[in-house]
């Protein structure tokens, strides 16, 4: 297939809002592509060159690509750079440098997909001395080869932002249109194999009953089951007839993916993270008994000194950490706790009850107390006994409770009625203080992107900085109580002190409110807190002044308060 009907297909997709019309354009493409080149161009629909779960990505960054649209447009990096400030995105901007192009090519060869996903392959894999001039010469290759509209397509897949509105749901839906096949086949299939790509191959072969003799496959992440947000313990314990409690812990959620001695760690998000953790590794080698399994989990990380949990950005640091792995090993020490099994020894366990699959999970792992063992549990509906286990968990320095039915089956990758349901403290929201911002990119190009929150200082006056903001503000306005960028920006653009490229001083007058889900530590701010996923609640401006807003005091007040923090 040529590349230039791939573009063709991105540019009616960016401009095509209606999710029904996406879904019947990428349809119809899949329709006239042939089998051998579907997992190719699935991939390159979503924007990726490797599935979702792989460890391997381009590893080019703007500046590299700045070169790379200079040098194969015969213009000046400067210029380059000046126009991807002003735009934003260098899709666009190499866009219009190959329509001005000083250096035409001569003879220029018609790309196809082939020969785009080969250089892009290409570049993944460059590495050591000289690997980005070798990343430059394989991106000018195609730029070479591309007219202004292939163009805008590469740079933007290289650097991984597509930026066209096809999310996974559109991709599953497509397929299904495509190869007459029930959406929740295609659904279920990738619940199991989270490859677009290899399950479209499989639908167009082999429709539904290929897709449903689709197995899984030890290595290659699952998507795991999720909670939803109960209001109050009481609500969560009469959803179930036989509920059962488990401790909720602040970590990293943990499949475990075991083929007799190779053990592979994803997390959430399909992530490989067993560089990361070699202890784990280990235990998992050493612990778990079964030959071939997946079991779900959470790691936290733990204070060496006091035994007590450490928050979820402690644990970051190893998986952030690339280099000096064992030292980190020592400074941040693990726990593993288990609570569910969802293949064993060729079987899926999906289907079966939580109460067996638990019995299972006991009869295939040796604990390690304090390191790899069991999730804290209590199976009752006694809203007395819950509560008390409920303040223990906090006690302990964890987030709250998971309440599961003790019937239920295991739900990949969904929030489902009669499922898991969560249960936290509801957090205080803050009136804080906008100090800073950045410009953003993308759809958010032109305002301000992200806003940093400060808390006041009551001693000095000082304005501290506890947090950066981007969610709960709209690109658009969709009733008459939100609050878009654009109105962020044309309010906060009075108040501007300094500009440094993309990071904006400004002075503290503007006065929000803000929701959040926790109160940590940081080194990184001023205040020496920082908020996890702050939300933007409401403009407060017009009832309070900066010197009226939250303070220092409160912070660390609202932070000792949690989770029995001491």
């Amino acid at each position: 297939m040529k590349y230039s009907e791939l573009a063709d297909v991105y540019e009616k997709l960016e401009n095509t809002s209606a999710r029904l019309k996406k879904t019947d354009i990428i349809a119809e493409l899949l329709k006239k592509t042939p089998t051998h080149e579907l997992e190719k161009l699935v991939l390159l629909l979503s924007g990726r060159i490797f599935p979702i779960w792989s460890e391997e990505e381009t590893g080019v960054a703007n500046q590299i690509m700045i070169q790379a649209i200079a040098k194969s447009s015969g213009i000046d990096g400067s210029a380059v750079n000046k126009a991807y400030k002003k735009i934003g995105d260098l899709g666009k901007v190499a866009e219009e440098f190959c329509e001005s192009k000083k250096q035409k090519t001569l003879f220029k060869k018609t790309l196809d997909i082939d020969k785009v996903y080969e250089n892009m392959l290409k570049i993944a894999s460059q590495g050591g001395k000289g690997s980005q001039d070798r990343k430059i010469s394989l991106i000018v290759e195609l730029l070479s080869q591309s007219n202004s509209k292939e163009a805008k397509y590469i740079v933007r897949i290289v650097l991984e932002e597509l930026r066209i509105g096809v999310a996974e749901g559109v991709i599953r839906d497509s397929i299904a249109k495509a190869f007459g096949v029930n959406k929740k086949i295609v659904e279920d299939a990738w619940f199991l194999r989270p490859d677009y790509g290899i399950i479209a191959e499989i639908a167009k072969e082999k429709g539904e009953r290929g897709l449903k003799m689709l197995e899984v496959e030890i290595g290659v992440p699952i998507k795991v089951q999720l909670a939803e947000r109960s209001p109050n313990l009481k609500t969560a314990l009469e959803s179930f007839e036989n509920p059962t409690l488990e401790c909720k812990y602040d970590g990293m959620r943990t499949i475990i993916e075991k083929d007799d001695d190779k053990i592979w760690i994803f997390t959430r998000r399909m992530e490989n993270v067993s560089s990361a953790f070699p202890d784990l590794v280990e235990l998992c080698k050493k612990y778990i008994k079964a030959k071939r399994c997946i079991i779900d989990g959470e790691t936290i990380a733990i204070d060496p000194k006091n035994g007590r949990p450490l928050p979820f950005q402690k644990l970051s640091e190893r998986i952030k950490r690339k280099y000096n792995i064992h030292e980190t090993i020592k400074e941040i020490p693990i726990q593993i706790n288990l609570f569910d099994i969802i293949y064993l020894d060729e079987k899926k366990l999906f289907d079966l009850p939580l109460y067996e699959r638990r019995e299972i999970l006991k009869n295939n792992i040796k604990i390690f107390p304090d390191k790899f063992q069991i999730v804290k549990s209590l199976t009752t509906n006694n809203l007395k006994l819950a509560e008390n286990f409920y303040k223990e968990a906090l006690q302990n320095g964890h987030e709250g409770l998971i309440v599961k039915n003790l019937e239920a089956k295991y739900v990949s990758d969904r929030r489902v009625a009669g499922g898991w349901l969560k249960v936290k403290p509801i957090m205080e929201t803050l009136d804080l203080v906008i100090t800073g911002a950045t410009w953003g990119a993308g759809k958010r190009t032109g305002w301000f992107g992200s806003f940093m929150l400060s808390c006041r200082n009551p001693k000095t006056g000082e304005f501290l900085e506890c947090g950066m903001l981007g969610t709960g503000i709209k690109e658009k306005k969709s009733n008459e109580n939100d609050i878009t960028f654009d109105y962020m920006t044309k309010l906060l653009k009075p108040y501007i002190e300094h500009e440094q490229g993309n990071q904006i001083k400004i002075k503290p007058k503007i006065v929000i409110e803000v929701a959040y889900e926790e109160i940590q530590k940081s080194p990184t701010y001023k205040s020496k807190y920082a908020l996890r996923f702050p939300r933007f609640i409401r403009l407060r401006h017009t009832e309070r002044s900066a010197e009226e807003a939250d303070t220092i005091n409160r912070v660390e007040h609202l932070y000792r308060n949690q989770k029995g923090k001491k």
